[in-house]
């Protein structure tokens, strides 16, 4: 990276897990995690260019073929204890030493989060650029009754009243986040040295994708995720196809990726 970026993404990934050993070079659907989100950042129109941030010589590589520049994150912020912070701070800290500049808006990534959608991405640095709003991160809608365990081990109601069931449609949504992206003015997060901070707002997705890999079980999961949205793809080219066989007239459309980093909406639109 020669010229300073408007807007930067940053990809933490480094080579130590412990739920999933690699955890950051494992597929789906035949691609690297560290690839999907490299890939996800690259295909979002608004990013000006992507770092991965990482102490691993396999993940640096991966990192480069997927088109990413490549930051070495030293020992000392590579380890369990380490914030993502951390790391984002260095980036920019090495940036800044290099001379090469610091970007208006910082998209922190994780790897960890196989289906970003590069549109979302896009719509929240919108948001960040324009002013509306100093901090977007990436949240899923949920109608979800929650509960506690409290010390004596009853179980107590945390957002609803136990007393009373509303259906679903009568409920206002709340929001889990995600994990998958956070979009910030750089010079805000420097100032206070955490993804949030000033005005915050989020952007709610697709709930079919916001999967965070974790351990083997998400793994599984996301794969099934991909290989539906896959088949859902097929079948949409497939009546393309027939109407355009029929003798109507087929829209343009550009070839996917058998395993797009968008996923599939939940058949019954549930969390």
């Amino acid at each position: 990276m020669h010229s300073s970026p408007t807007v930067l993404a940053v990809v933490p990934a480094r080579a130590g897990s412990k739920g999933i050993p690699g955890k950051n070079l494992r597929t789906v659907a035949g691609r690297s995690l560290v690839r999907r989100a490299v890939e996800s950042a690259r295909s979002a129109a608004l990013i000006d260019a992507v770092i991965v941030t990482t102490d691993g010589d396999a993940i640096a590589a991966e990192a480069r073929a997927a088109g990413a520049d490549v930051v070495r994150r030293p020992a000392d912020l590579a380890g369990d204890e380490a914030s993502s912070e951390s790391a984002l701070l260095h980036v920019l800290d090495e940036l800044e030493a290099a001379g090469t500049g610091l970007p208006e808006v910082l998209v922190f990534l994780q790897a960890t989060s196989p289906f970003i959608d590069p549109d979302d991405l896009d719509t929240a640095i919108r948001r960040v650029s324009e002013g509306h709003a100093d901090v977007v991160f990436a949240a899923a809608p949920s109608h979800a009754f929650l509960w506690r365990v409290a010390a004596d081990g009853s179980a107590v109601a945390v957002n609803h009243d136990a007393a009373t069931r509303p259906r679903r449609q009568d409920r206002a949504a709340e929001y889990r986040e995600t994990g998958a992206s956070y979009v910030m003015r750089t010079d805000g997060f420097r100032q206070h040295r955490h993804r949030f901070h000033g005005r915050v707002e989020l952007i709610a997705v697709d709930p079919a994708g916001a999967i965070d890999i974790d351990d083997e079980t998400d793994l599984i999961v996301a794969e099934a995720t991909a290989d539906v949205t896959a088949e859902a793809r097929s079948e949409v080219a497939a009546d393309i196809t027939a109407d355009a066989t029929a003798g109507a007239v087929a829209p343009q459309t550009q070839d996917h990726d058998p395993s797009p980093t968008r996923a599939a909406p939940a058949l019954n639109g549930a969390p």
